[in-house]
């Protein structure tokens, strides 16, 4: 494959329209059409439905999309090494936590926005580790995580907590557990659980204060990154999360979770911003962090 018509097709499917495309590209808009015509000969597959209203991507088409994407991110990212700083864009990328991004980071777009209309915004959800080893490379203009191995990767990078994150863990209303007198870690351990894969800060910690209670961790587990199939399989089963409770303030407000009333005072953690000291943030990277921590300060009081 030919890789200019790979990035061809990526601006293509990103503008909806070969016009567009062609003007973004500093190409003829015919010229385009049969650069697009020979990458679908040459793989032998549709890629593109062309229309009145614009063109879309087949499923091949999303397919090949993806790698292009990846192909691209891997060239910039190629560039800005070997020119030893970020390279900067009219887009604005934030990482964040999974456990994040539909609460706090949600609601501080949504306010953030109001001021800024203009511009692409892109959201990347990562783990703790990631995050940092991202920002590191010059993938990110900032991260908001925990402050969880900053003191191992922090060379070239500021963070500033913005908040103090409060977990609990949480089962649907009506679970037995609601019934019991005096709950224990070992009671809520006898059922099933649902938390993130082996080495993310939330296992290790939900471990760790097990393995101080002298209990065994659930053998009955389901392992998922994602907040929203949690929140919802919590709501419709007995399994247990332990969750940052803005993550799941709405089902709360809902009255389909509730959190069990077990101490998890040792699992609060801190949230920070981080970036690095060579690339200064811009105005609206300002704006939006103060916008995040205002967010994560009022829904984890609440």
């Amino acid at each position: 494959m030919d890789p200019r018509k790979l990035l061809y097709l990526a601006t293509i499917i990103e503008w909806g329209s070969l016009a567009k495309a062609a003007k973004q590209l500093a190409v003829s808009q015919p010229a385009l059409s049969k650069s697009m015509d020979r990458l679908e000969a040459d793989l032998g597959v549709k890629l593109l439905d062309r229309g009145a209203s614009g063109v879309r991507p087949t499923k091949s088409g999303e397919l090949v999309y993806a790698h292009a994407r990846s192909m691209r991110e891997e060239m910039a990212l190629a560039q800005t090494c070997s020119c030893g700083h970020p390279a900067r864009s009219n887009v604005l990328t934030l990482a964040t936590l999974p456990s994040l991004a539909s609460s706090v980071i949600a609601g501080a777009v949504a306010r953030w926005r109001t001021a800024q209309p203009a511009g692409l915004l892109r959201v990347v959800e990562k783990v703790q580790i990631e995050l940092l080893v991202g920002l590191q490379r010059g993938e990110f203009d900032f991260v908001v995580g925990q402050t969880e191995f900053f003191d191992i990767l922090s060379d070239g990078l500021k963070q500033r907590v913005l908040f103090r994150d409060r977990l609990s863990v949480f089962a649907r209303v009506g679970h037995a557990l609601f019934r019991k007198d005096a709950l224990a870690w070992a009671d809520a351990a006898a059922y099933p659980w649902i938390c993130p894969m082996v080495g993310w800060s939330q296992r290790n910690a939900l471990e760790k204060l097990m393995d101080e209670q002298g209990i065994r961790f659930p053998a009955n587990l389901v392992e998922c990154g994602s907040i929203n199939f949690t929140r919802t399989l919590v709501a419709s089963s007995d399994h247990l999360a332990l969750l940052p409770i803005h993550s799941v303030a709405a089902d709360v407000r809902a009255g389909s979770v509730k959190a069990l009333p077990l101490d998890v005072s040792s699992l609060k953690r801190d949230i920070a911003v981080v970036f690095q000291e060579s690339a200064p943030l811009t105005r609206e990277s300002y704006e939006l962090i103060r916008h995040i921590e205002e967010v994560g300060q009022a829904l984890s009081r609440d």
